[in-house]
């Protein structure tokens, strides 16, 4: 039983991390907190097991096809329920728009896809019970996924012009960074990274069009836990909420299980609201 709460409980948590990722990649270029990163990962299921299963296109094709369909999504979010809020005084109407977007998903793909949960192909075949491929392959997503992020900020420029407008994009902007062109590039990116944190968990989640407030939500934890904006923080608060969460489900299950992660991220958030690995908000004068 200790075997199965670690493998699940990480698996889960490397879907949770993907999708703080997922936020904190469109808010770096845009401070804006878009909440279609539950259903970006939603996504990633269903075009994976429809492309997969329905179509029959093999993994070479469906998982590219995939990312790109999501990224399409990412780029949609950014031109319809990001940018003119940017343009408003009132900025926090992302809260309206964002939401507006993440349930016009939903319902589209409840009624194109199906309102009950598909299956997931298996992709290698690889592994039996605790060492199963829906186990360990979250896990491998998300440990390439942090490391390729990593190259690209430190290691390139556009990685670098990136870090620019997420640390002031008014000042990457007077310096001639092409400050637009990158916010929709983060949004596809971030698109593409939800779809892997679907992708990757297919086996575990199913292709369900519900799943998307479900990660819509213990995807926003592990940004809270780690703090905003911080993709290591994001990590290891993934993980941890994984860990907490399978094991809450092996002793005392069902909705005590919810209720117990509640409380640990409202305790978390009490000692330091600025997440763990946060740095406390300073503001300019």
């Amino acid at each position: 039983m200790f075997a199965s709460i670690i493998a699940s409980g990480l698996a889960m948590g490397a879907i949770y991390a993907l999708i703080g990722i997922t936020y904190n990649t469109m808010f770096a270029t845009s401070r804006v907190m878009s909440f279609t990163a539950g259903q970006l990962g939603m996504l990633g299921g269903v075009f994976g097991s429809l492309l997969m299963l329905r179509l029959g296109l093999p993994l070479v094709l469906g998982l590219p096809l995939t990312l790109l369909l999501c990224a399409g999504v990412g780029i949609v979010t950014e031109f319809v329920a990001v940018r003119p809020v940017l343009k408003s005084l009132d900025q926090h109407l992302y809260v309206l728009t964002t939401l507006a977007v993440a349930l016009l998903i939903q319902q589209v793909t409840a009624i194109e896809w199906s309102t009950e949960p598909q299956p997931f192909p298996r992709l290698f075949e690889l592994g039996r019970d605790a060492w199963d491929e829906k186990y360990w392959l979250p896990v491998a997503t998300c440990a390439v996924t942090i490391s390729a992020l990593e190259f690209l900020y430190r290691r390139t420029l556009i990685g670098r012009a990136f870090l620019a407008v997420a640390e002031d994009n008014f000042a990457a902007r007077a310096l001639g960074l092409p400050e637009r062109t990158l916010r929709v590039a983060s949004y596809a990116m971030a698109g593409a990274i939800g779809a892997l944190a679907g992708f990757s968990g297919g086996q575990l989640l199913l292709a369900f069009f519900a799943n998307g407030q479900l990660l819509n939500f213990y995807g926003f934890i592990p940004v809270a836990l780690g703090g905003l904006g911080n993709n290591r923080g994001a990590i290891i608060g993934g993980l941890a909420l994984g860990l907490f969460q399978q094991a809450a489900n092996f002793t005392v299950g069902g909705i005590f299980a919810s209720v117990a992660v509640f409380v640990l991220f409202i305790v978390v958030l009490l000692v330091a609201p600025q997440g763990l690995f946060g740095a406390p908000a300073s503001r300019r004068v």
